[in-house]
């Protein structure tokens, strides 16, 4: 029986919002609950106070999560007390510098309650029972002195907590499978032998389950650990005896493969696994269908470092993602070129927020009969100080992977509705144009969206029917009951909706008719090859049949030459956007626009 511990805590997140929701939670669960929001806060607490675990997020004024924890571990007072870093910050280079600074665990945000609360009961039972058995030896050696009869016996009872505590220490609760721990000390002593042996080689294999985060929001975190028990099962099967399988945490697992010489040890085990995987899942009464992305290393007398191993094989893991999912990738040297250029980016893009470099610009999308201006696309760029105007097809992706892409959207959002402002307080525009904003699926479904958007109308002045919202038609699909309880509220607030790149993904229509949609936005794929012989006319006109009977209007996107518009026309699409009117252009130009019209005779 697992028995739960209660215990202080401290919660160190310069984020209010965050502070509440765990502070409250916790405080629910019958934990004692302090919270700072700095790290210089954090150290005067830690001492007074010696809380029994401490929640510290990374980035935060004053000094950083990093720098708190070394602090904290540097006094003799607090260097005993565990830290679970929570942190959006997802990159291998991230965790291991956690670790390396004292940490003993690493939850990335958005992080699940559930896991939350499993991370901490562990922690919470591993430092209570490294007190109980502290407290124990205490009391052997007294009893030692008192009663020598039973000496053996009670040494052998310490020597039982003793392996408790180093199995709790060494292996995963759900899966029982090694963890990271243990891993990493069998890999380093495995890359010392290659070391000192020539000719010895090895091979790490790095696994991240595929739309795992979709069963756990869909059925239930309990499905979702069921889930992850079968599937370490599964992957023993493919294992010769012997070899280690250990969960690194969440949805990842990693495997050490020894003796191997050749890649096509690696791959054959790769290949068996994504085999095994490709059968459904039976948990409970759901039928569940998932794989894992494999990213490879062969190990060698090159690497010095552990932790580089596991970073190159996260890194190919990813390249395995981005190439489909479900299918392996070996690391090569161009991909950690790769990584370290993202990093570079990711620091740069974090700074381009910090010092106001992203700029919104605007495209005109206007009505395909009178060629009138009806509203405007807001997209952002970033004025780099160096590489100059960056567009957002080099930038978005690792926002995305970060979680910067909420902090741009909301950008985007502000300077956007600032800009409508200013143009209707000028007599510009009709009170009818309206700002179209692009949200991430990560922005669209954070707990805060409605707040943080009824906070920008509310700053600038401007009305919900005045702002539309895009966002892609497989995001909505993917998290479809959730999604549809934000759209209800986004409908409340008399704010459009439009569903971006229409046709490209999967829409599941007994769900579509039932959200309060306004515009659906016919990609730019299905009108660049609408051509001279009517290819893909068909499907734009279904697409359009298809708006009109859910009382939705169509916006075509891509429209770059006068053949395309008349045949757009033809179809009765209700607006257009594209090059043949403008490229994305800055307010100025934009207000141009609006006053002197197109120079195109469209």
């Amino acid at each position: 029986m697992t028995r739960n511990y209660s215990g202080d805590i401290l919660i160190v997140d310069d984020m209010p919002n965050n502070l509440r929701f765990l502070s409250t939670t916790l405080t629910e669960q019958g934990y004692k609950v302090r919270s700072v929001t700095d790290g210089l806060m954090a150290l005067t607490v830690a001492k007074a106070a010696k809380p029994d675990l401490i929640l510290l997020d990374i980035m935060m004024p004053n000094i950083d999560g990093y720098e708190t924890c070394v602090r904290l571990k540097a006094d003799e007072k607090t260097c005993d007390i565990p830290v679970i870093f929570l942190s959006a910050l997802d990159e291998v280079i991230d965790k291991v510098k956690a670790f390396t600074v004292g940490g003993v665990d690493y939850i990335t945000k958005p992080f699940q309650l559930e896991e939350v609360l499993a991370r901490i009961q562990t922690h919470l039972s591993l430092r209570f029972a490294q007190k109980e058995i502290r407290q124990l030896n205490a009391e052997l050696e007294q009893r030692v002195r008192q009663r020598t009869v039973q000496l053996e016996q009670e040494i052998a009872e310490r020597l039982q907590v003793q392996e408790r505590l180093l199995h709790l220490a060494l292996h995963d609760v759900l899966t029982g499978l090694p963890n990271r721990t243990w891993f990493m000390k069998r890999l380093e002593q495995i890359l010392q032998q290659a070391n000192q042996q020539s000719g010895s080689h090895f091979a790490v294999l790095f696994l991240d389950c595929d739309r795992f985060q979709s069963v756990n929001d869909s059925l239930g975190h309990l499905v979702g650990d069921q889930l992850l028990v079968s599937i370490a099962r599964r992957i023993q099967l493919c294992l010769r005896p012997g070899t280690m399988l250990c969960r690194l945490g969440g949805d990842e697992f990693a495997i050490l493969l020894q003796d191997t010489e050749k890649y096509a040890d690696a791959i054959k085990t790769a290949d068996d696994i994504l085999r095994e995987l490709a059968a459904p899942f039976q948990i409970s009464e759901y039928q569940v269908f998932t794989n894992v992305s494999i990213g490879i290393v062969i190990g060698n007398g090159v690497y010095r470092q552990p932790e580089h191993i596991l970073r190159d094989a996260d890194t190919a893991m990813y390249q395995a993602k981005a190439n489909g999912k479900a299918r392996y990738q070996v690391f090569e040297q161009t991909m950690h070129n790769l990584a370290l250029y993202n990093f570079q980016l990711e620091s740069d893009l974090r700074h381009a927020l910090e010092r106001q470099e992203l700029e919104a610009y605007y495209q005109p999308i206007v009505n395909a009969i009178s060629n009138e201006i009806t509203s405007f696309e807001a997209l952002v760029r970033w004025n780099h100080p160096e590489k100059g105007l960056v567009v957002p097809n080099k930038f978005i992706p690792i926002a995305e992977e970060t979680g910067l892409v909420i902090a741009i959207d909301l950008f985007v959002l502000r300077q956007a509705c600032q800009q409508l402002r200013i143009w209707r307080d000028a007599g510009i525009v009709k009170h009818s144009l309206t700002m179209n904003v692009n949200l991430s699926v990560k922005h669209f479904m954070s707990f805060d969206l409605l707040e943080q958007i009824d906070r920008v109308l509310e700053e600038t002045g401007i009305d919900g029917d005045s702002l539309r919202l895009e966002i892609t038609e497989s995001d909505i699909m993917e998290n479809a009951e959730f999604a549809g309880k934000i759209i209800a509220q986004l409908h409340d607030r008399h704010i459009q909706l439009s569903i971006d790149d229409f046709g490209t993904g999967y829409s599941s229509l007994s769900y579509l008719h039932r959200l309060p949609i306004n515009h659906l936005k016919i990609d730019r794929s299905f009108v660049m090859r609408i051509g001279k012989n009517g290819k893909n006319t068909e499907i734009i006109k279904a697409i359009i049949a298809l708006a009109k009977s859910l009382d939705m209007f169509t916006i075509a996107e891509g429209v770059e030459t006068q053949e395309q518009l008349a045949q757009i026309r033809e179809l009765h699409c209700d607006f257009c956007q594209g090059y043949l009117f403008s490229r994305p252009v800055n307010a100025e130009a934009a207000q141009n626009l609006l006053l002197t019209g197109f120079k195109t005779q469209a």
